[in-house]
């Protein structure tokens, strides 16, 4: 489990297509806390550690997962977000986010609101339905408040401090970015469903 607050910005140094696709991620993390096996969100996507270094680690992708998240466009030099798994105890800063990517939004507008940048983008039509108005989603793993729902379309309004803290400074026009709808969300609907 996470928080989709990010706490390091990393980067791939490696990929190699191996049956799985494994990437070497490069990291402020003190990897000597590090276990292999741990999990560790990487742009969201709950991945397990399987090797470790001074400063990296690897993860091994099936191609399930590169087939139903943004993976597919990691390329060596990338900036990814990065998070550790949530310990017993620890400050629940953003909303519980499983790394489990339920499927690929775009970017399909941008533009400046005083210091502040709005980002709207298009969700998956089947997954529309469970993101409402202030409620939370988790895109490439950081948790965020929904401004605004119009169809398949949300807002999202993003504040200097976390442009600067992850790889949302980084993010353009038609980019495709992991989307976790909330938990909660979910089982209200399908409790609405199922009454």
């Amino acid at each position: 489990m996470f928080t989709g607050i990010i706490t390091d910005v990393g980067t791939i140094a490696e990929l190699e297509q191996q049956g799985d696709l494994r990437a070497r991620i490069r990291t402020a993390y003190d990897t000597a806390t590090i276990d292999l096996g741990a999990s560790i969100a990487s742009d969201g996507v709950c991945l397990t550690v399987i090797a470790l270094g001074d400063d990296w680690y690897d993860v091994q992708i099936s191609a399930e997962t590169v087939s139903k998240t943004n993976l597919d466009s990691w390329a060596v030099g990338k900036r990814v977000n990065l998070e550790r798994a949530l310990k017993v105890g620890d400050e629940l800063g953003g909303h519980i986010v499983s790394g489990h990517v339920d499927g690929v939004a775009e970017v399909v507008e941008m533009k400046d609101e005083g210091d502040s940048t709005r980002v709207t983008l298009r969700a998956p039509q089947a997954l529309a339905r469970f993101i409402a108005p202030k409620g939370s989603v988790a895109l490439n793993g950081t948790s965020l408040t929904v401004n605004d729902v119009d169809g398949c379309d949300f807002g999202i309004n993003f504040i200097p401090h976390t442009k600067e803290v992850t790889t949302w400074g980084d993010v353009k026009l038609g980019d495709r970015i992991n989307l976790e709808i909330d938990t909660l969300a979910r089982y209200v609907a399908r409790l609405h469903e199922a009454g």
